[in-house]
């Protein structure tokens, strides 16, 4: 009841925890809740299958399960025939999926799900979809397509294939997606089999169709029912869902932190604002324990209450993450937001956890000030860090070095989540050492204002050097506000200027023939230009020398130091992660299921630009008729055209500005939510810390007051200190932003090859700075007003 009364009474100083744990808890619960929504669902063209027979899976180079191993046609072939006879199944069908994209007025005709809409016949009956006119396909150039396509039964429709453009007659319309070739032609195009799917007889339950399926393949496949069906899915849609799981884990990551250096940071300065009443409980015979329960308990009962509301508001917000998710293509297309108990619950215990972590924090050393000297009405020991505390500080500083020292040399993919914990760590190490920082920074900060000579520079000195504590509690907000910021403002810049620089260096000399509209380039597109660069990519399937199967990028090249018919390239990590030397036969199962020993011929050092598996590219094709190929480079004295429906022709410069504006448009998009939610979480914590702060000054104001200060001198000081404030937490979110965007820019330098500096975004950081100033004066000097009024 104790610990009820006093939230009940020192509401305004809990307000600003209480705010700190609804918009932490709020974004959380949005994010996981969007999260879970956007799980894998059944594609709605297996949708009438009750099970689906799958290939085991490989692993790949990070050690997660990948690609499904494919069956050949015989070891398919055997176990259809299996489970055909299997009781309860009516049907198994062979599905298979390749590209196939209709072509009218010399322009693909726009489709996300290209690379996988060509079927085979049979699959049809997968969906439940009906024939609408004519009839199935049965010769080689014969296709069945959506009647939303608006092509009528007869017309002729040019369908672009890897192969290229070919002319089909069409049989029949659907009243579904996709383009049906017979069977045959199916097989043809796409031989590798990585799905049998089951249709059960009338009266078969679903665990009974699977139970029987899977004595029929036993362990050389799986079966996977009701949900477990959503496994597969089109590759457009699982890109999406991998990039919006980025941003919603960015998202989540940040909240997660600013939730919890704002509380703890609210909780310090709030605790320290108590030591009277700590003080003189401890004269009354409270125990240092007891104190430390007492504010434990008040903060596990506001972070209750934060929580809740978080969880409401997050469930508020859900809807509008996913319009914005959905504006950005990082999401799956029809993501409609699901409300479960789970991350209502993870959202919560996190954010009663922070509080009480914070809470445990500030709690140990106002414990232990004894009773008198907590009384006192000066303290000379502001300034001073415990042990513990100068100790940790030191800790989370060397630490957030040591990142940004490896930022430098980190590779791509690990470069910015490297320079975020980096400054995660030293904005933590700023906020740990303020205390001791505040007296010299502010001195110097004050400097210029001495030649006023006038009483008011002097107050805010002996201010900040009296209330170092306090202070530093007031700038931590800001530190991370301008920190994350600069950061993220600063990385999108300085990318933005080295990877087009340097991609373009590379490409110096060359014009890309790229693809426009389609998810690849066709043969035909190679063909019409027989010099230059011509990669075709494929997965295949190896085993490493502990005996374990994984899949690799295989690379097939046309370049004649590498297109030589049963023998293979790799790199040096490549061959060191396998186990191979150089002169070996090594045996690698290609996307049709055919094993073919290959000849290694050579051990190269890495290069991206040639690849870490190289084989002749008319190897690749022969195995897998459905891999679309890389754009083409091709000497600009060669003078490619645009002369296949499809593709486009650009210089080095304009390719690489081209090739980043996807990247770019995706990254601003991310940055500028990522600086909202940091700058608006510290805003607010901003506004609160130094409402708190001037609140707790009431002594001060009192004495200022009495001495003959007028409430308009005493509401500019109050706002003048918060202005040092902000400005000594701008300067250390400067210092510990810019050690990690230094060690991006030189990494940046290395794998680009190009001169990078770093680079500002002005604009982003004086608009956070002026808000903050706007924020913290504004709310000092009405808090500081208010209290003069009252008194």
């Amino acid at each position: 009841m104790l610990i009820v009364a006093n939230v009940r009474e020192r509401w305004s100083s809990h307000l600003a925890c209480w705010l700190a744990v609804l918009v932490g808890v709020g974004l959380i619960t949005a994010t996981l809740t969007v999260h879970e929504s956007a799980r894998p669902a059944v594609q709605p063209r297996l949708s009438a299958a009750t099970a689906l027979v799958l290939p085991p899976q490989a692993t790949g180079r990070g050690g997660s399960a990948e690609d499904r191993v494919p069956w050949n046609a015989a070891e398919a072939g055997a176990l259809t025939d299996r489970l055909r006879a299997a009781p309860g199944v009516a049907a198994a069908v062979v599905d298979r999926a390749f590209y196939a994209q209709a072509v009218r007025d010399d322009r693909p005709v726009p489709d996300e799900g290209a690379a996988e809409a060509g079927h085979g016949w049979s699959s049809a009956r997968l969906a439940s979809y009906r024939l609408l006119t004519g009839r199935g396909p049965e010769a080689a150039d014969e296709v069945v397509v959506d009647r939303s396509l608006g092509v009528p039964a007869g017309a002729r429709l040019t369908v672009n294939l890897t192969a290229g453009r070919t002319e089909f007659t069409v049989v029949g319309t659907v009243d579904g997606p996709g383009y049906y070739l017979s069977d045959a032609a199916a097989a043809q195009r796409d031989p590798g089999v990585r799905t049998i799917a089951l249709l059960p007889a009338p009266g078969t339950p679903p665990a009974r169709l699977a139970a029987a399926a899977r004595t029929a393949v036993g362990d050389r496949a799986a079966v996977v029912t009701g949900d477990g069906r959503a496994a597969l899915q089109p590759r457009h849609v699982e890109h999406r869902r991998f990039l919006g799981t980025q941003v919603i884990a960015a998202l989540a990551t940040l909240g997660l932190f600013t939730t919890g250096f704002v509380v703890a940071s609210m909780l310090v300065l709030a605790t320290g604002l108590r030591r009277r009443e700590l003080g003189l409980l401890r004269v009354l015979g409270a125990t240092p324990g007891q104190l430390r329960r007492m504010v434990l308990g008040e903060a596990a009962l506001v972070g209750l209450l934060g929580s809740a509301a978080g969880c409401l508001a997050g469930l508020a917000a859900a809807p509008l993450l996913r319009d914005a998710l959905l504006r950005l293509d990082v999401a799956p297309p029809g993501l409609t937001v699901r409300v479960t108990a789970w991350p209502l619950l993870t959202a919560a215990a996190t954010g009663v956890g922070v509080s009480v972590l914070g809470a445990w924090a500030a709690s140990r050393p106002a414990a232990r000030v004894a009773p008198l000297q907590a009384l006192r009405e000066s303290h000379t020991g502001e300034g001073q860090l415990g042990r513990t505390r100068l100790i940790g500080g030191l800790a989370v500083l060397g630490l957030g070095t040591g990142c940004a020292v490896l930022t430098a040399t980190a590779a791509a993919d690990r470069r910015i989540s490297l320079a975020i914990t980096a400054t995660m760590l030293l904005i933590a190490a700023a906020a740990l050492l303020a205390p001791v920082l505040v007296g010299p920074v502010g001195r110097v900060v004050t400097a210029p204002l001495r030649r006023l000579g006038t009483a008011g520079p002097l107050l805010l000195r002996a201010g900040l050097t009296a209330g170092a504590s306090r202070a530093a509690a007031a700038a931590a907000p800001v530190i991370a506000a301008v920190g994350f910021a600069v950061l993220l403002s600063g990385a999108v810049e300085t990318m933005r200027a080295a990877y087009p620089a340097g991609q373009a260096l590379r490409l110096s000399g060359q014009a890309i023939v790229t693809n426009d509209g389609t998810p690849g380039l066709t043969d035909e597109a190679a063909d019409a230009h027989p010099v230059g660069k011509a990669a075709l990519p494929t997965r295949a399937f190896v085993h490493r020398a502990d005996g374990t199967t994984v899949v690799i990028d295989a690379l097939g090249s046309r370049d004649p130091a590498w297109s030589r018919p049963g023998e293979a390239v790799l790199g040096t990590s490549m061959a060191r992660w396998l186990g191979v030397t150089a002169g070996q036969r090594y045996p690698v199962r290609f996307a049709d299921g055919a094993t073919v020993p290959l000849l290694i011929a050579g051990i190269l050092p890495d290069d991206p630009a040639r690849g870490d598996f190289v084989l002749a590219r008319s190897l690749v094709r022969g195995h897998d008729p459905a891999a679309l190929g890389d754009d083409l480079f091709v000497p600009a004295e060669a003078d490619p055209v645009a002369v296949v429906p499809g593709t486009a022709v650009h210089d080095a410069v304009r390719y690489a500005l081209d090739d980043y504006d996807t990247d770019a448009r995706l990254t601003d998009s991310l940055a500028a939510m990522l600086i909202a939610v940091a700058v608006g979480y510290s805003a607010i914590a901003t506004a609160n810390s130094t409402a708190l702060s001037a609140h707790g000054r009431r002594r001060d104001l009192a004495v200022l007051r009495s001495t003959g200060g007028t409430v308009r001198q005493l509401v500019l000081l109050a706002a003048g200190e918060a202005a040092v404030v902000t400005a000594i937490g701008t300067l250390l979110g400067l210092l510990a932003t810019l050690p990690p965007l230094a060690g991006l820019a030189s990494g940046l330098a290395q794998s680009t090859g190009a001169p990078v500096t770093l680079h500002l975004d002005p604009a982003a950081l004086a608009s956070v700075v002026l808000a903050c100033l706007l924020l913290s004066g504004t709310t000092a000097g009405l808090v500081t007003w208010r209290v003069l009024r009252r008194a």
